[in-house]
């Protein structure tokens, strides 16, 4: 950061040590138990948000702080990796995709009572837009909202949802007219809300994540919580995969990093046959190979990061940046898992969970098939 690079600066990279120092007290300690207990302490978010990092990524008007820019949020990420737990990351950061609809389309009354709350780390924020019949086909959604009086009445079912037992405040894509893009809205669906059950969901990996099914059967919730104009929903629902995809592409960089780490650590300390593993060319030429596509993710990040920061859209490139880095992410652990060996096949280790969790990362937000349609279509293939 700083001198070698164009976008960081010596903030970013104070920013950077808080977050570490935060990461090595209170996370790395525990997050063998947190994955065991398959969820996250609520106390860890009002520890986050005192530390100044769940507000990062928000304006000052939602209970954030104004000036922090995307790499703020790409240092942010980079360094919670760094415990070596994706569940870690999804659970804690859950409100950054279930909070700014509301921090860019909500009225000041909403962000007092939606976003403050969650950003202070006294509530638990979760997106519900995937169905059970469908996830990025967002305009057949079937979760339908009646308007009656000042309550819209919510039937319906969502999957897949990140922090969907825990969450206080749940952000529901939810259809309010007729077929297609153009009946879709947004309603902040309050999690003691009567009718509303949910349904914790066993995973192979982001275990400390909690993900559920939610099942809403006659929830009646005010109109007041709707979020922006009735039927509008689709466009800020759209704006949010384009961040939350260069956001999982962060991860997956972070992540890569992180095996790429371990696995130079090990290669540096075992021997065999009388021999540091990293003098072994084979073993070079696999951390040099990792190198290289990580920097490679790394430049095409932090460009397109900055594209976004000058009010581009680039969403074929975000979508291929998705791709190239998760791609990235699973050649990197596979070798990372070779260059451990037994060691690295073990429970408790990073690599063996990064690895575990690679794949959620080519669906999550948005399917690596998927991102090829929709980086084809922008392209005018």
């Amino acid at each position: 950061m700083g001198a070698s690079s164009p976008f960081y600066t010596a903030e970013h990279a104070d920013f950077r040590e808080q977050v570490r120092r935060f990461v090595a007290r209170e996370i790395t300690p525990h997050i063998e138990r947190w994955e065991t207990d398959g969820e996250l302490p609520r106390a860890l978010h009002r520890l986050a948000a005192d530390a100044g990092l769940l507000q990062i990524g928000f304006p000052a008007d939602c209970g954030g702080v104004d000036g922090a820019d995307l790499f703020y949020e790409i240092v942010l990420t980079g360094e919670l990796a760094r415990a070596g737990s994706g569940g870690l990351i999804a659970s804690l950061m859950s409100h950054g995709i279930a909070t700014p609809p509301v921090a860019a389309l909500g009225s000041a009354e909403q962000k007092k009572r939606f976003a403050e709350p969650v950003l202070a780390g006294d509530k638990i924020a979760a997106l519900a837009i995937t169905e059970p019949g469908g996830g990025s086909d967002v305009a057949n959604l079937k979760t339908r909202a009646v308007r009656d009086g000042e309550h819209y009445v919510v039937d319906g079912s969502k999957t897949f949802i990140t922090s969907g037992m825990r969450a206080d405040l749940l952000t529901v894509a939810v259809r309010t007219g007729g077929d297609g893009l153009g009946g879709i809205s947004l309603l902040v669906i309050e999690g003691d809300t009567p009718g509303l059950s949910r349904t914790p969901l066993q995973k192979m990996g982001w275990c400390c994540s909690d993900t559920a099914t939610l099942y809403f059967d006659g929830c009646r919730v005010p109109v007041a919580n709707r979020i922006g104009p009735e039927n509008q929903g689709f466009v800020a629902i759209m704006r949010n995969f384009n961040h939350e995809r260069i956001m999982l592409a962060a991860q997956a960089w972070a992540f890569a990093e992180v095996c790429y780490d371990e696995s130079l650590a090990y290669a540096r300390q075992r021997e065999t046959f009388g021999r540091p593993l990293i003098q072994r060319q084979v073993i070079r030429h696999k951390l040099v190979d990792m190198r290289m596509q990580i920097d490679a993710v790394k430049a095409q990040l932090d460009l397109l990061a900055w594209r976004v920061m000058q009010g581009d859209v680039p969403i074929a490139e975000l979508c291929l940046l998705k791709n190239l880095a998760t791609s990235t992410l699973e050649a990197v652990a596979s070798e990372a898992m070779q260059v451990l060996g037994g060691a690295g096949y073990l429970r408790g280790s990073a690599v063996e969970r990064i690895y575990r969790e690679t794949k959620v990362l080519t669906i999550g937000g948005g399917s690596r098939e998927i991102m090829k349609d929709l980086a084809a279509r922008q392209l005018g293939y």
